[in-house]
């Protein structure tokens, strides 16, 4: 059977880091490259410890005194730096701290079932409902039945959110290691400047993303989200403009400045919370996925010296 393996750029809380990692290693991954992209030494003994881990503190010695300022930047230069360490794996995803890999069977036996010839798998994600962390809502394909579908889930902000998730659609990407001049990319991989192709959803896998854990968690990566991350101005509107289209920045700078918190808690209470109204909108449309990550279970059984 392949094995297979992760790369992560990741600037959270031990704890957070630790659930991570002990989930996948209980998942079957042969080896984290984690790159920890601040001084949290704490996660760097407990990772080092572990002999699947290979652990990168990216202090200024890692940026030899350059330091991208864009962790986009700092996570692609990772991800392409692991994917060309001499590895131990047959496949290679990049992903965030706040992803888990959801499989029906062993994951090696997914990879082991796609085409020879292909050179990636695509894996689509889940988006988490807010609540108790079991419940998410499911990746609609794109297609002329995606809009209708959205606009009755949320209707009051449906319209504006592509695919009704507030993080991304595209997922992550596995790739065969051993491949020349490959350069991984967050959501794509390139060979020769070339996008490798593949398939585009496997089959038996997901992505789960826990974007909006709770509405406070949400309300306090909003900011930064809204400056440099996954709701920055720079990142296109769902759909074109001439047809009613707006960026993600532009929607939640226009509801901040008309209601303030209250509008962007209207806002997540439609969109994010886990309510049993959605839960039930959800599963009519085939959408409602109920995973309990158990994210707990396995730290004291990867890392025993850091305790439950």
């Amino acid at each position: 059977m392949p094995s297979w393996g992760i790369s992560a750029t990741i600037k959270a809380p031990t704890a957070e880091i630790l659930r991570f990692a002990a989930y996948h290693l209980e998942a079957g991954a042969q080896r984290l490259f984690i790159y920890l992209d601040d001084d949290n030494i704490d996660a760097f003994e407990a990772l080092k410890a572990h002999p699947k881990i290979r652990v990168t503190l990216c202090d200024d010695a890692r940026w030899n005194g350059k330091r991208p300022k864009k962790h986009q930047v700092r996570q692609t230069r990772n991800a392409t730096h692991a994917y060309r360490r001499r590895n131990t794996v047959d496949w290679l995803i990049h992903m965030d701290v706040d992803e888990f890999l959801v499989a029906d069977r062993p994951i090696a036996d997914i990879l082991a079932a796609l085409p020879g010839d292909a050179p990636i798998a695509r894996i689509r994600p889940m988006e988490q409902l807010a609540g108790d962390g079991t419940a998410f809502k499911g990746f609609v394909p794109n297609g002329p039945g995606r809009a209708r579908i959205i606009s009755a889930l949320y209707p009051t902000y449906g319209t504006y959110v592509k695919g009704g998730f507030l993080s991304h659609l595209a997922g992550k990407v596995f790739v065969r290691t051993g491949l020349d001049d490959i350069k991984v990319q967050i959501h794509n991989v390139f060979q020769n400047d070339a996008m490798l192709l593949g398939p585009e959803d496997t089959p038996g896998i997901a992505l789960a993303h826990c974007h909006a854990k709770t509405w406070s968690d949400w309300l306090a990566a909003y900011r930064y989200r809204l400056e440099q991350g996954s709701y920055r101005a720079d990142l296109a509107p769902n759909r074109p403009r001439d047809q009613g289209g707006m960026s993600m920045h532009e929607l939640f700078t226009q509801i901040e400045t008309r209601d303030g918190e209250a509008g962007l808690r209207a806002f997540f209470d439609e969109v994010c919370a886990d309510t049993p109204a959605l839960r039930q909108k959800l599963a009519d449309h085939g959408l409602l996925r109920v995973v309990d990550l158990d994210l707990n279970t396995t730290i004291s059984k990867h890392f025993p010296q850091t305790g439950p």
